[in-house]
């Protein structure tokens, strides 16, 4: 059977993720929430769905209703995810899932104690190639020793314009908890913890907007034996790829999501061998969100608490790496002096 799920947030990304469960056969949409009746009706019209609410309360005292999508902004997470666990309602919260760390800690052990799932929606580690990439970088043969890596999101941001306009977007407002760093740079942020756990440290060098948040900057993540570089940004483009280097080699991708190519480079033969199998490409404005919507599905429907607990550490540990990186720099949210 289809897990029925609402919706908090009528955006873009929101349109991406019903697409993807509808096409995985896996998801229904039953419910729509908005500030806006009209804009719940308009919304849910579109997929079938005559479920529109105006309260939250009444929304999620809807029975048939199994879970909850949130991608409202980002300082609205916590409350509103709260209030789904307490209702015992499965939670997919879109990225950054909080403000802070101890918002998240409250949310992990609620979702713990009403016996329901609380998942952060980092769609790019559930991808064939990015797992495909795992493998690789722990294969003696292919790297050995790691030395490196290098990963890169940096895309200018269309809002951005409105920044410079004088405008402050929700995206680039300390109030609703934005910045490149969590919009952005968490990609790969995550990119990294999922593949080599947590950092002994990081540091931090961003560009600080008008606003008062980062439009993007350069990370180091120091590992026991080797740094990873990430370069990150709203304000600014790089068509640079990902790089792992190691003593046996240097492994390619061309992007932290979205993954369709995946080369070995071999200092002895001094060929490059491409191992990236089919990527699930979509077309703009949507987005590649199918691989982590049948995964969820998965572990909701299969009840698995080990991948679940996976998923939670490495959203502790990215909370944690980010919000440091932040607090180094004086980006502060209303959440982090509560």
């Amino acid at each position: 059977m289809a897990i029925t799920f609402g919706i908090v947030g009528t955006n873009w990304i929101t349109e991406s993720w019903i697409l993807a469960t509808h096409k995985s056969g896996q998801w229904k949409l039953h419910a729509v929430y908005s500030r806006s009746e009209d804009q719940a009706r308009k919304f849910g019209s579109k997929y079938d769905c005559s479920n529109a609410y105006t309260s939250l309360d009444t929304f999620l005292s809807d029975d048939g209703m199994q879970a909850v999508y949130i991608a409202s902004p980002n300082s609205l997470h916590y409350e509103q995810a709260k209030r789904a666990l307490k209702a015992k309602k499965h939670v997919i919260l879109e990225k950054p899932a909080t403000s802070t760390p101890e918002e998240l800690d409250d949310l992990f052990r609620l979702a713990q104690h009403e016996g329901v799932f609380l998942i952060e929606a980092f769609r790019h580690i559930q991808e064939a190639n990015y797992k495909l990439l795992q493998q690789l970088v722990n294969e003696e043969k292919r790297l050995g020793p790691i030395y490196g890596a290098s990963f890169t999101y940096a895309s200018y941001s269309s809002r951005y314009n409105n920044v410079l306009g004088g405008e402050v977007p929700n995206i680039f407002n300390l109030d609703f908890s934005g910045g490149s760093l969590v919009d952005i740079g968490v990609y790969p942020v995550t990119f990294a913890i999922a593949l080599f756990g947590e950092p002994k440290e990081q540091t931090y060098v961003p560009f600080v907007c008008r606003t008062g948040v980062d439009g993007g900057g350069v990370i180091v993540l120091r590992y026991e034996n080797f740094g990873v570089q990430i370069n990150h940004a709203k304000s600014y483009t790089s068509a640079a790829p990902c790089e792992v280097y190691g003593e046996k080699g240097t492994i390619t991708v061309n992007g932290t999501t979205d993954i369709s190519t995946v080369k070995h480079w071999d200092p002895k033969s001094k060929k490059t061998e491409e191992l990236a199998g089919p990527c699930k490409m979509v077309e703009k404005p949507n987005v590649n969100m199918e691989e982590e919507a049948v995964e969820f599905a998965r572990i909701i429907g299969e009840k698995d608490d080990r991948a679940a607990g996976k998923l939670e550490e490495i959203s502790r540990i990215v909370i944690k790496v980010t919000t440091d990186l932040r607090r180094q720099n004086g980006i502060l949210y209303p959440a982090d002096k509560r």
